[in-house]
């Protein structure tokens, strides 16, 4: 029998209950982390994700690369968000700024976010995509992202965004119900829950359309991918890279997509469908 709406309705809260326990598991093992992280050993940006090991180095990046060029409402949205106690989940300034080039080389016009946090990413997005481009994005906090769309709104992109609160899976689910959501993805840019990014991948590249783009965020987990299985890891990390590594061993030998990894920000995976 196909499930009622009230046997849905409850599978939805379950789901999003559980994505919430889950994000809350990861800000307090991160904060917890910082709390032994001495200043001398920090980076100077707030809540920065880089794996380079000189920090006078990624300093440079940013302050000759990345802050000249970083758009006023950009700028204006990652110093509010520096000050949001979660501030480690945001993406960095240097892999907005990738993004935002990678989405004008592919000329994108319709494409999706899973996780959104404050909408740093977002308004990446948001900026490079045409005036009648679309963001389908989805995250399980409303909350933060209103802490963010008063700055959207004022870079008059938010009109580009449809926002859908709650898990992505059963919306991911409906969509590939429709046989004219096959393939309409220029773009698909994906941060949100590490244990279900196989999830996401096996309904994304339905929906990415051949020669469309999925990016993968976090994959290279603090480094933690090299490390051995008896490294002195923090929690959070620990408890995720496991879901990491699957899903790089996977796309690494998916024939649909090839692939580019990058170490920006917290490392982020390429993936083009070819088939």
């Amino acid at each position: 029998m196909p499930p009622t709406s009230s046997s849905s309705n409850q599978l939805f809260k379950r789901e999003k209950k559980r994505k919430e326990n889950s994000q809350k598991t990861i800000i307090a093992m991160a904060e917890q982390n910082q709390n032994q992280t001495t200043e001398a050993g920090r980076h100077q940006e707030v809540g920065h994700k880089s794996l380079l090991q000189s920090d006078a180095l990624y300093q440079y990046i940013l302050e000759t690369s990345v802050y000249p060029r970083e758009p006023e409402s950009m700028k204006e949205l990652r110093e509010l968000t520096a000050k949001h106690p979660w501030n480690i989940m945001t993406t960095s300034a240097d892999e907005g700024q990738f993004l935002n080039m990678l989405l004008k080389l592919i000329n994108a016009k319709n494409t999706m976010e899973i996780g959104v946090y404050t909408g740093y990413s977002l308004l990446a997005t948001a900026l490079a995509l045409p005036e009648d481009g679309k963001i389908l994005a989805m995250d399980i906090n409303r909350e933060n992202y209103e802490l963010g769309l008063p700055v959207i709104k004022k870079a008059g992109v938010d009109h580009k965004i449809e926002f859908r609160e709650g898990p992505a899976l059963p919306v991911l689910d409906e969509m590939i119900k429709d046989e004219k959501n096959h393939g309409s993805y220029d773009f698909i840019f994906v941060d949100a829950d590490k244990d279900n990014y196989l999830n996401y991948h096996k309904r994304l590249i339905e929906l990415v359309k051949v020669g469309g783009v999925i990016g993968y965020d976090n994959t290279l987990w603090n480094g933690s991918v090299v490390a051995p299985p008896d490294a002195p890891l923090r929690k959070y990390v620990r408890y995720y890279r496991d879901f990491v590594l699957e899903l790089n061993k996977a796309l690494a030998v998916d024939p649909r997509i090839e692939i580019c990894m990058l170490p920006v920000g917290d490392g982020i995976t390429i993936c083009r469908r070819i088939k």
